[in-house]
């Protein structure tokens, strides 16, 4: 049975799961019904970080556009660009076993494409929320629901997994950022 997590908790993903290597995080929404005009697209993506949480290049930044980082061990399924339906819109397959060294955090983030020239933000986006799965059973280990109401970001940090010695954990964070995509890129260390 899935543990669920509420804001800025933590816990033991691997140390509670011996020999748990491969997951896949799977992140889901829904957008609320709204008469500006545009269709919604949401984005999920994955910074690769160092111990002081910056990205040591463009390449630990998989998106819609790199779906693969971290020398193959953490892969972007794909970009679903309506988000419709029941179950996760975007899924994330990381190889825990197979993170370089050199990574301490796995960011996972949400964000709206074109939000300011949209007039779209999160307070517009319900039932967000990041799950972990064990790959090889397919059973969910980790729900963190996104139950704040985020009313003017367009962007949002779900979550991370670090190590923590020898082992990953999971870190339910929650926040919101205004600024879309490039103030997270920024924030993260890259140049946009």
């Amino acid at each position: 049975m899935a543990i669920s997590l509420s804001k800025g908790q933590k816990i033991d993903l691997t140390k509670t799961n011996p020999g748990l290597t491969k997951v896949l995080v799977g992140l889901g929404w829904d957008t609320n019904k709204y008469d500006g005009g545009n269709d919604f697209d949401l984005d999920t993506s994955v910074f690769l970080l160092d111990e002081n949480g910056k990205a040591a290049s463009e390449a630990d930044f998989i998106f819609y556009n790199n779906l693969v980082g971290g020398n193959g061990s953490v892969e972007h399924t794909g970009d679903n660009r309506t988000g419709e339906g029941s179950g996760d819109d975007e899924v994330i397959k990381v190889n825990l076993s197979q993170v370089p060294a050199s990574i301490s955090k796995i960011a996972f983030t949400i964000t709206i494409h074109d939000a300011e020239a949209r007039s779209q933000n999160f307070g517009q986006v319900s039932n967000a929320y990041v799950r972990i799965l064990n790959e090889d059973s397919n059973s969910e280990l980790i729900r963190y629901d996104l139950g704040e109401d985020f009313s003017i970001e367009t962007a949002v940090v779900v979550g991370e997994l670090y190590r923590h010695g020898a082992e990953w954990k999971f870190n339910a964070i929650g926040s919101g950022y205004q600024g879309g995509l490039g103030s997270l890129v920024k924030d993260y260390g890259l140049d946009v």
